[in-house]
């Protein structure tokens, strides 16, 4: 089946965003990116069940389940053979100028058919290499987890790097390791599985929750805990995730070289169980 669209926006091929939209003025609304298999998007009851909860943390009704399948039925087909993947965006839709809420709000909902981003096969083999970002993560816990569309400090992190660094390392103002860019993080001591607590920031991923369920298969023990940058470079390995690549094993952090052994291996074969 040929596509020639790549977006839908509210269930339309031909609509095109508003430029009084709160999501393109002022990053009002929330959005979740998934592998697309054969026209199914992998782990979707937990995909919506953030995508939800995200809306709510700030105030916006979420399309339901089946609007955001009619609308991915539209764009993908089970004879798709290539990896490809779906970003869903919802926003509160247009206001007036300023920041107060309309009176009455229309959601807007995109759905992109996108490409699955290139991963080269020796950063499975041989791990990954991790900037150490000056931009710091500022705390706001009623933000705190979601995946809002205000990303600015991620696009100045990512800014600071132009090597072969896959991701860059974000820490707090006090020098906490938080999460990368586009990853979240994992620290393994002996049997115990540290992942940074993300009460006040960050982005509480899919693939994270995921890992923290399927630890005890891995003989691991979980916690949820503030990560100092000092420990973390005292890891047994350490370990980054996010849904569209799964897991990867850190080689190097601000060309520091880390134990390597096979967690992101073994984390990788217990997510595709």
């Amino acid at each position: 089946m040929s596509i020639r669209h790549t977006y839908l926006i509210n269930g339309d091929f031909n609509q095109t965003l508003s430029p009084l939209d709160r999501g393109f003025a002022y990053g009002d609304g929330v959005f979740r990116t998934m592998p697309m298999h054969h026209g199914q998007p992998a782990e979707w009851p937990l995909h919506y069940q953030k995508l939800v909860a995200d809306c709510a943390s700030i105030g916006l009704v979420c399309p339901s389940a089946e609007l955001l399948i009619s609308d991915m039925v539209h764009l993908f087909s089970a004879a798709d053979n290539q990896p490809l993947v779906a970003k869903i965006v919802i926003t509160r839709g247009e206001g007036e100028r300023g920041y107060a809420l309309p009176a009455v709000t229309h959601p807007t909902r995109v759905v992109m058919r996108l490409p699955m981003p290139h991963y080269a096969s020796e950063h499975f083999l041989s791990g990954v290499k991790l900037h150490l970002c000056k931009t710091q993560l500022l705390e706001q816990p009623q933000l705190a987890g979601v995946k809002h569309l205000n990303r600015l400090e991620n696009v100045l992190a990512r800014m600071e790097w132009h090597d072969d660094c896959f991701d860059g390392l974000m820490r707090d103002k006090q020098g906490n390791a938080v999460e990368c860019t586009m990853s979240n993080l994992f620290a393994r001591f002996d049997d115990v599985l540290v992942t940074p607590d993300l009460s006040q920031y960050g982005v509480d991923g899919v693939t994270r929750q995921r890992i923290i369920w399927l630890a005890n298969t891995l003989n691991l023990q979980v916690r949820i805990d503030v990560l100092p940058y000092a420990k973390l470079l005292l890891a047994d390995e350490v370990i980054i995730c996010n849904s569209l690549y799964g897991a990867m094993q850190v080689s190097h952090v601000d060309g520091l070289k880390l134990p390597q052994h096979d967690l992101a291996h073994r984390v990788r074969n217990a997510l595709h169980q």
